[in-house]
């Protein structure tokens, strides 16, 4: 088992039936239970209902496809320095049918022509929200709504603030990643 270099994994902590139970999803999912689910799960309601958040934004019937979800996931995740993040988002992203092409240019994305104009203005609003130093002005939520109608660009919204929410939490207690993806070793410059 990995160990946040934080907060350290408490082996012997009593956690609730429905966090083992989800632990065994994760090692039959993943090989291996997951940090940041072990330190969320050491409040157990918060992680009960964050839980239920990630499984509806990442449900099949999404209107954002799994693709571009797992794009601006590692988007913020980059910003947001959190390697654990990178990691488990890439090798998701892989399966998804990002490219590794995709994953190199992605801090670049707005130049290179792996990216479509629907990909570019979602990835441009990541950007705007997750950056400290931005903020979405009206000429790019013209650029996002002449690509998604209103119910995707909530849609959208709640999925790049969970992964702000969930990557400032793992970068701020320096969860390590798990070895998911080794394009992941790749640093933000």
């Amino acid at each position: 088992m990995t160990q946040s270099s934080r907060i350290a994994s408490d082996s012997a902590h009593r956690f609730p039936w429905y966090a083992r139970l989800f632990f065994a999803n994760q090692r039959r999912r993943y090989g291996q239970e997951l940090e940041p689910a072990r330190l969320w799960a050491r409040t157990p309601r918060v992680f009960a209902a964050l839980s239920l958040l990630y499984a509806a934004l990442d449900r099949k019937r999404s209107p954002i496809e799994p693709a571009l979800r797992s794009l601006l996931t590692v988007r913020v995740s980059q910003i947001n320095w959190c390697a654990f993040c990178v990691d488990i988002n890439s090798a998701t992203g892989m399966k998804r049918g990002v490219s590794e092409e995709q994953f190199a240019a992605l801090e670049r994305f707005e130049d290179s022509p792996l990216f479509d104009e629907q990909q570019k203005a979602a990835l441009a609003y990541a950007e705007a929200m997750t950056r400290s130093d931005a903020r979405v002005s009206d000429e790019l939520m013209r650029r996002l709504k002449a690509r998604f109608d209103d119910d995707s660009v909530i849609e959208l919204t709640a999925i790049i603030a969970f992964q702000n929410m969930s990557s400032k939490f793992n970068a701020a207690l320096d969860v390590a990643p798990q070895g998911f993806c080794r394009l992941s070793q790749r640093e933000e410059p």
